[in-house]
Parts: structure tokens; C-alpha cells; sequence
């Protein structure tokens, strides 16, 4: 096959007849400082991490909420920081700012730009997804789509609109909110350690190279 011929792409048909995955590790909620200090010292020594964020929906014109939940994950460990009841604290900025740690999301231009609305920080050493992607022939951006794609798995979107700022999140949110760190990650090492072949995905579309889009 001409590895120029071709692309990777999933359609909705194919996604919603995956099983829904389920998330394998242990999960922390982490609302206080000294609990933030102690998963950030534990996070600072990893190689890399998913990440990812979570905002309160707005369903009044005109209104606008910030970031209450930053999620990131080892392979089985995720950690939940309410910034709504932590706030931004300094320990969040260095570890958002260290080059030890590879942070890896997706659309992370759009994390960065609300997150940006309530702290100063300068992110380094993040991969976005949707960057990675492209040199594997994956024309999918969502995240969904990319882990049916490489996992043949499901990532439910049920809990997305529910109240990121409730007294307590339920085991619903925390299970959803873990699963797209910890997704991020794990199509970030398959990917990198040469375990994906594009030529051999069951996702294939063949593209006509004369045909101008």
C-alpha cells in the first residue's frame, strides 16, 4: 500500500458499536493543599502524564465559567484537582511549567486559554494529541475517535455537561473525568513506542490523490 494513499478515520457507526471502556486504576480527589503537594511531588517523578480539564457548562446566554477541574493520570492513577475549592496554587504552576514531567492532552490550546483566565503560567513540555496524530495518518482530532481507533474501545461521553463544582463529584464524574487523562496517556506511549502500524488499522480509507479537496 502507498503510505501516502491513505487514511485512518472511524466513523460514528463504527464508535457506538465499541464497548465503553472502563477505567483500570485508582482514583484521588484532591481539594486541599497539602493533599495537592503530596500528588504533585508523586506526578513530578513520572515520565509522562495525561492531562486534562473540566469546566462547569453554561446554560445561560451570556455566562461564563472558569476551570473547575484539572485531571492527571499515570497509567493507574488519576488525580483530580477541584480548583474550585484549591484554587490555582503555586505547586500547580511549577508542575505546569516543569520540563521533567511530558504532559500530554488534546486540544490543549483550549485548556491553556481557560486556564489562562485564572492564573499566570508559562506550560512546558506539554504533546498535544492532535499534533502527534497526523504522522500516523489518523484524520480524527476527537479523542474518542482516536482511542476507538488504536483500542477499539468506547469512551463515554455521559457526565461532559454535568456539574464539574458540585459539593462532591460523583463516582460517575470522577470515573469519566479520570478515563480522558488517563486516555491521553496511554495513545500517547502506544503510539510512541512504535506498537501502531497505520498500514495494518481496520480503519482504513483509501483517498483518491487526484481528487482536490
Amino acid at each position: 500500500m502507498d503510505i501516502n494513499s491513505f487514511s485512518i478515520s472511524i466513523s460514528k457507526d463504527q464508535l457506538s458499536a465499541l464497548p465503553t471502556v472502563e477505567f483500570p486504576g485508582a482514583i484521588t480527589v484532591v481539594e486541599t493543599l497539602p493533599d495537592a503537594t503530596e500528588a504533585l511531588d508523586f506526578l513530578g517523578k513520572q515520565r509522562a502524564v495525561g492531562f486534562d480539564t473540566e469546566t462547569k457548562p453554561n446554560f445561560r446566554k451570556g455566562q461564563t465559567n472558569t476551570v473547575s477541574l484539572i485531571q492527571i493520570s499515570t497509567l493507574d492513577h488519576s488525580y483530580l484537582f477541584r480548583l474550585n475549592k484549591l484554587g490555582f496554587c503555586d505547586e500547580l504552576k511549577k508542575f505546569m511549567e516543569s520540563d521533567s514531567v511530558v504532559k500530554v492532552g488534546l486540544s490543549l490550546k483550549d485548556d491553556f486559554h481557560m486556564l489562562h483566565k485564572i492564573a499566570d503560567f508559562d506550560p512546558h513540555n506539554f504533546v498535544d494529541l492532535q499534533n502527534v496524530v497526523k504522522s500516523f495518518h489518523i484524520a480524527d482530532s476527537s479523542l474518542q475517535k482516536i482511542y476507538g481507533i488504536l483500542f477499539n474501545g468506547r469512551i463515554s461521553k455521559s457526565q461532559r455537561l454535568s456539574n464539574w463544582e458540585a459539593a462532591k463529584l460523583s463516582a460517575g464524574q470522577m470515573i469519566y473525568a479520570s478515563i480522558d487523562a488517563w486516555a491521553c496517556l496511554k495513545i500517547y506511549n502506544h503510539l510512541t513506542s512504535g506498537s501502531f502500524e497505520p498500514q495494518d488499522s481496520s480503519y482504513i480509507v483509501t483517498t483518491d490523490t487526484n481528487t482536490e479537496t
